[in-house]
């Protein structure tokens, strides 16, 4: 068995008319149209995927022949040369 609170909620009077009419027409109440909103509403928001960074690896053939690995001072020297710096 399923239990059930009452509660109160506003709810503007366009979008309560709307319901109303949405209810009448499906022949539910407009209880169960309402359940059914927020169960929809609750699983889209449970339902949402964490964010995943996508692979930007690229391949390459290292670094250029006389450039020596983790020598960062040449590899920045190396990349200003040509910008007067």
């Amino acid at each position: 068995m399923v239990a059930h609170m009452k509660t109160t909620i506003d709810i503007a009077d366009p979008l309560l008319r709307d319901a109303k009419h949405v209810a009448a027409q499906e022949g539910i109440t407009l209880r169960e149209l309402v359940e059914d909103g927020l169960r929809r509403a609750i699983a889209g928001r449970q339902q949402t995927r964490p964010f995943k960074l996508r692979d930007a690896s690229v391949r390459g053939n290292g670094l250029q022949p006389g450039i020596e690995e983790g020598n960062w001072e040449q590899i920045r020297d190396l990349i200003y040369e040509r910008h007067g710096a």
